[in-house]
């Protein structure tokens, strides 16, 4: 009896064994396909030189991006996080670009989804699967239906969120999209102690207590704070808030400056990890 007892144990021993070596080996997989595809020679080339601020790899992977999962990412610009995220996800998963209206009253956020619509449907072979949905606060925030996200993704997009009063309506409609268990990545800039004197988001930093408090009011939990994105260098005490910095330089003072803001690089940022619980 005793001998059944410790051959059902062992047998029951080597099946999660097997199964814990194979969910090691896809993800090994899922882990060289991305790398792969942000190598690939179809990325942005200017895009491909900040890599070495935004650490897509690191990023993503901390978040458990996975190869199979439905990912929304909230405001994708110009398509820097979109051109990787739709090709790795474009035989498995599903990528939906939750971006501005093509047919918003303002010009500046339709000429932005017009040209970013462009660049999907001008490269079919990398982007021809993506979906596209309307973010525009503080009417069209409803990015996906309820429960059918795996992952939901924002990169730099909170500073305005907050200065404009619309973060909580935010992170409830995120929340809605997710699955049970579902995760939602932040990046964003990160104010310090006591600069920028305003942390409401006008100079493009928030504080990192208030991010979390906020997203978690909403009913989120937060798994993990990562330092993939910091910058020690940001001292945030720019006199023009983070558009002083690299890439923008769009507020500097004087272009004899923008030596010293390059060696500084791109913002301090906070990179968070958020779950929406299985059990409510």
């Amino acid at each position: 009896m005793k001998n059944k007892m410790s051959l059902r144990n062992f047998a029951k021993s080597l099946a999660v064994l097997c199964i814990g070596i194979s969910a090691i080996s896809n993800q090994a997989i899922a882990d060289d396909k991305l790398k792969k595809v942000i190598a690939g020679e179809h990325r942005t080339a200017k895009f491909v030189e900040r890599d070495q601020y935004r650490h897509p790899y690191e990023t993503l992977q901390f978040f458990g991006l996975k190869d199979n999962m439905t990912v929304v990412e909230l405001s994708p610009g110009g398509g820097w996080y979109a051109e990787i995220l739709a090709p790795y996800l474009k035989d498995n998963g599903t990528y939906i670009a939750a971006g501005f209206d093509p047919e918003s009253s303002s010009d500046y956020y339709s000429k932005n989804a017009k040209k970013f619509n462009k660049k999907m449907a001008d490269s079919p072979e990398q982007y021809g699967k993506a979906q596209i949905s309307i973010f525009e606060a503080p009417k069209k925030i409803k990015v996906a239906e309820p429960n059918s996200a795996d992952m939901v993704v924002s990169f730099r997009n909170a500073h305005h969120w907050h200065r404009k009063g619309d973060a909580d309506a935010i992170y409830a409609e995120i929340f809605k999209a997710l699955k049970p268990g579902g995760i939602f990545g932040i990046v964003q800039h990160r104010a310090g102690w006591d600069f920028p004197k305003d942390q409401k988001g006008n100079l493009g930093y928030l504080p990192q207590k208030e991010v979390i408090a906020k997203i978690k009011a909403a009913g989120f939990r937060l798994l993990e704070s990562s330092e993939i994105n910091a910058n020690p260098k940001d001292k945030k005490d720019h006199p023009n808030g983070v558009w002083t910095l690299p890439p923008s330089y769009s507020k500097l003072e004087s272009d004899a400056d923008k030596a010293k803001y390059k060696a500084i690089g791109e913002s301090d940022r906070m990179t968070l990890k958020f779950v929406k619980p299985a059990k409510m």
